[in-house]
């Protein structure tokens, strides 16, 4: 028996779930169960009330507002907990259209992929900036070189996951999951494809994105912050050698002079020599010990896997004997 549960985290949003709940379906072919969860993340309208007037099977409340990812996280636990053997992730605005679910879950239904990502039709949407589309485009090349996958639409939050890879996950970005998660399944040996969606008409602003300059900022930090994370060793051999090369070319410079007998010592070249060439060489050790940081966090996420797997084990042993 395959359960689906598409999950919806929401902030404050009663103008629009009713639309999105609407276009969910209820019933799909190869599926035999579908439920709808909605994780409320501290809103202070009536989103929850909503929820439950349009039948909403499951509502998980945070006690504040913690962040879309904190929310997509939370959310992932509790359809883990209601027995989902597939989750689809969906906006509360009703930005991407319903009819595609079964785009969605259709590789993995047929396992050829562990997780799929909606690949929206950037370049056609209207209410996106010219800004908000460059930005898309580069962070999905930056997650591509990261994570080794060949997602066209990275910050996608129209998503589908099978049991396993929802199990898997661990987001440490409060911002937002979408980019993390797939340099995480990248890394992690998990087969993630894309399928081209169709999107709505949005009339409300983005929850994530307040100007376009705050949105330029947060996602350069995001994307600088996972890269650092993911690819620490890289990140400070490509950040060390700038230091490095320059030393080395103002160490060149000084050798050139010093043997030509000129009657200027150049101490200060030789100081800022011996300076940029030490940056270099303490940003490699940096990315070295970094690189085992990363070495035992990947430990620490196998051992949580096994707990998890043990918890939803004896929950489903507990459902079973009540």
């Amino acid at each position: 028996m395959t359960k689906l549960i598409i999950q919806i985290p929401c902030y404050n949003e009663e103008g629009t779930l009713a639309a999105t709940l609407a276009e969910l379906p209820r019933q799909l072919h190869d599926i035999d169960s579908i439920e709808w969860l909605v994780i409320d993340d501290g809103s202070k309208d009536r989103t929850v009330e909503v929820a439950k007037a349009n039948g909403v099977d499951h509502i998980v409340r945070l006690p504040h507002n913690q962040g879309l990812a904190k929310a997509f996280m939370a959310g992932l636990e509790a359809s883990l907990k209601a027995g989902a053997d597939i989750i689809v992730n969906t906006d509360a605005d009703n930005q991407y259209c319903a009819d595609d679910i079964p785009k969605l879950i259709t590789p993995i239904i047929y396992q050829q992929a562990d997780i799929v990502v909606g690949a929206r039709p950037i370049w056609k949407t209207k209410h996106f900036s010219l800004i908000k589309k460059l930005l898309q485009k580069l962070g999905s090349w930056v997650v591509r070189r990261a994570s080794n996958t060949n997602i066209p639409d990275a910050p996608s939050g129209f998503r589908a996951f099978n049991r396993e890879a929802a199990l898997r996950f661990n987001v440490f970005n409060r911002y937002t999951y979408t980019l993390e998660t797939i340099i995480q399944a990248g890394q992690k040996g998990m087969k993630i494809v894309s399928v081209p969606i169709r999107t709505n008409f949005v009339a409300r602003p983005s929850r994530l994105v307040k100007s376009n300059a705050s949105y330029v900022v947060r996602s350069l930090f995001t994307i600088l912050r996972i890269f650092m994370l993911y690819r620490p060793l890289r990140f400070f051999l490509l950040l060390g050698s700038v230091p490095f090369s320059l030393g080395v070319m103002l160490g060149i410079r000084w050798l050139i002079f010093f043997f030509m007998g000129t009657e200027r010592t150049r101490i200060p070249s030789l100081i800022l020599t011996a300076i940029l060439i030490l940056i270099g060489f303490q940003l490699w050790m940096f990315g070295l010990v970094a690189d085992l940081m990363a070495a035992n966090r990947q430990l620490l996420e196998e051992t949580q896997l096994r707990i998890r797997r043990q918890e939803m084990d004896v929950e489903e042993r507990v459902k079973v004997s009540g």
